[in-house]
């Protein structure tokens, strides 16, 4: 480890801190972490960061939707707050850096400055999101969209794999998705989340800290190819297949997302052949298509080409074509005048031009974005891997992101 680097407090404590709560109590099984939406291993992290924002000069609470927050105020009570965030909850069998080392950051940013007794014109604020993965109920992004007042259709009935209601789970914590609204947030100048960088565009670079231009738009699908199902004896020009094309659709899917190198992501992540042998001509499949575009006249033209697709090779093998879209994600671009400061402030203090990225992954930064003005911090990531223990950051790359934070607060004050 870099000996300049202070252990007591910044980048390095940051991700010690993570590392700690990547293991029992912090997740709900032992051999491996996975911290879902108000489980047992989500209350013991907000128990802990609780008391880590407390050391850090903060005030504690935990708002109607099961979001952690710190209050640092600033020189005058009840100022308007500079807002600091990211999730806190995981995916199955996940890293240690994920929203994670987002959330630790802006504690570790909020820390320097309570050590030098030292406050602005506006209060210093961290979020904890409790649902932004999903991963125990088929929810996505509720604590940011709470926070950012934005409207969802929340059915509370919806159960994990154990049968446990999501009615049931907020109830335990004494929580009531009918009062969602109550946590929106007001009086919030601006909105910072740092965030691993889920590509490798740092990495090959050779830089530490990136800025983020943008966080790309959503499209998910659930399509069904319904064709006859028959014995593996039958001649080829008489058979109705529907995985033959499924094949053939995601191939065509995986060439209209290669059309837009640096802008379009496409994706068959989930599918399923219904009665399926070795003898037997599969008569149903089922598949997920997703669809990532920062520039929604890409996403959409992307969705039109694959639907356009789907559907002649449905009519040409005499296959029925079902198609839902599932999920719609409005992405959203970082503000211009966050940016420039943000900009600056790596350069001052990691002497690097950090490059403009496109995130093509889904952040609360893009929810909180209809709330107030956003910037996101990418930081350097192992080979770009995320969602998979093998996440790994450098300490001296997490201290480079906390020193530009620290930086980017001073500037932001001075910008006021």
């Amino acid at each position: 480890m870099n000996a300049a680097i202070d252990n007591s407090i910044g980048g390095a404590r940051a991700k010690a801190r993570c590392d700690e709560l990547g293991t029992t109590p912090y997740s709900d099984r032992p051999d491996c972490l996975f911290r879902p939406f108000l489980g047992p291993g989500h209350r013991a992290t907000l128990d802990r960061i609780a008391t880590w924002m407390r050391e850090a000069g903060m005030g504690v609470a935990i708002d109607e939707a099961g979001n952690l927050i710190g209050r640092y105020e600033g020189a005058k009570p009840e100022a308007p707050a500079l807002l600091f965030g990211s999730h806190v909850d995981s995916v199955k069998d996940g890293g240690r850096y994920d929203g994670m080392l987002g959330v630790l950051l802006g504690i570790e940013a909020i820390a320097a400055f309570h050590q030098k007794g030292k406050t602005f014109p506006f209060a210093l604020e961290v979020i904890g999101f409790g649902d932004e993965e999903g991963s125990r109920f088929p929810t996505y992004m509720m604590g940011s969209r709470a926070a950012a007042g934005c409207l969802q259709e929340i059915d509370d009935a919806v159960a994990d794999e154990e049968g446990i209601t999501l009615c049931d789970a907020l109830a335990d914590w004494g929580l009531n998705a009918a009062h969602f609204a109550r946590a929106k947030r007001s009086n919030v100048l601006a909105y910072v989340e740092a965030h691993i960088e889920q590509a490798p565009h740092l990495e090959r670079a050779g830089l530490p800290l990136g800025l983020v231009r943008g966080i790309a738009s959503q499209y998910r699908y659930r399509v069904v190819f319904q064709g006859q199902a028959a014995h593996a004896g039958t001649a080829m020009h008489e058979r109705r297949d529907a995985l033959a094309a499924s094949a053939e659709a995601i191939e065509a899917i995986e060439r209209i997302g290669q059309r837009d190198p640096i802008d379009l992501v496409t994706t068959v992540g989930w599918l399923s052949v219904g009665a399926g042998a070795p003898n037997i001509v599969p008569g149903r499949v089922e598949f997920s298509v997703d669809i990532r575009a920062v520039e929604l006249d890409v996403r959409e033209q992307a969705a039109e080409h694959i639907v356009a697709a789907l559907r002649e090779i449905g009519a040409r093998r005499g296959i029925e074509l079902e198609i839902t879209r599932t999920q719609e994600l409005t992405g959203a671009l970082c503000d211009t005048r966050l940016n420039t400061l943000l900009d600056s402030a790596i350069r001052a203090t990691a002497k690097e031009t950090p490059p403009l990225l496109v995130s093509q992954a889904g952040h609360d930064a893009m929810i909180m974005a209809h709330l107030a003005p956003m910037t996101m911090l990418f930081i350097r990531c192992a080979g770009g891997i995320s969602h998979n223990p093998a996440e790994s950051v450098e300490s001296v790359d997490v201290e480079a992101a906390h020193r530009a934070l620290v930086e980017f607060v001073e500037r932001f004050g001075e910008a006021a």
